[in-house]
């Protein structure tokens, strides 16, 4: 006669599927609940089913608390921020053309509390050409505005532009905006935010911000533009 095989050993598995599929397993024994002791996380006591349950619903209730006040707190500063275009955009909607560029720097600089702000622009109508915010612009920074599908982000890596800026040895930290009258139109200007601070502007932030201004900026100015 055979023996029978050996039964495999109970492992926590099997007991943890039996109680998945037997739900009305402590309705039968429901003794079980109230003995049953676990380990509390931070004092590490010994604490009831009941009560490590409750406390696991309380940290799930911080942890959701937490999330909500990031959401509280994002949608805050993007207020703010839908604000200052907004005000921008009707400063530029009422600036004369001869005050446009000034007029632009200055309010990046103060709205959105950047150090150093420079601008300039090519390709424009006689009026313009001989402005101060149009000297200086070679065809190498006109070649780098070309190529900027969308804003550079990082450190100065010794761009000609930054020598645009009051103190250039400042700018630890860059934005470079290329300036178009419409997406997809060639660039005749290039706007350049700088900080000291070397993680001011960083790879890793969001250019949608910075893209607005350059969307705004292009636009307004490209009334400077030769018409030719």
């Amino acid at each position: 006669m055979n023996k029978p095989e050996p039964m495999s050993p109970i492992t926590e598995d099997d007991i943890a599927n039996y109680l998945v599929n037997t739900p009305d397993f402590f309705e039968r024994h429901a003794s079980l609940l109230a003995a049953v002791q676990l380990t509390h996380p931070q004092s590490h006591r010994a604490v009831s089913l009941q009560e490590r349950q409750a406390q696991m619903l309380r940290d799930k209730i911080k942890v959701l608390e937490h999330r909500i006040m990031d959401m509280i707190r994002h949608s805050n500063e993007n207020m703010v921020l839908t604000d200052k275009l907004h005000r921008w955009s009707c400063e530029l909607l009422v600036t004369p053309p001869e005050q446009l560029a000034e007029s632009t720097v200055d309010n990046i600089r103060e709205l959105f509390q950047v150090p150093q702000v420079a601008l300039r622009l090519w390709s424009l109508d006689a009026t313009h050409a001989r402005s101060d915010f149009a000297q200086g612009v070679t065809d190498a920074t006109q070649d780098l505005a070309s190529s900027l599908d969308s804003p550079y982000l990082g450190p100065n890596t010794g761009f000609e532009a930054v020598q645009w800026l009051a103190e250039p040895a400042q700018a630890a930290s860059l934005a470079l905006l290329a300036l178009r009258s419409a997406p997809g139109q060639a660039s005749f200007g290039l706007l350049v935010l700088a900080s000291p601070d070397p993680q001011r502007f960083n790879s890793q932030m969001g250019t949608d911000l910075l893209e607005r201004l350059a969307e705004l900026a292009g636009a307004a100015l490209s009334m400077l533009r030769s018409k030719t």
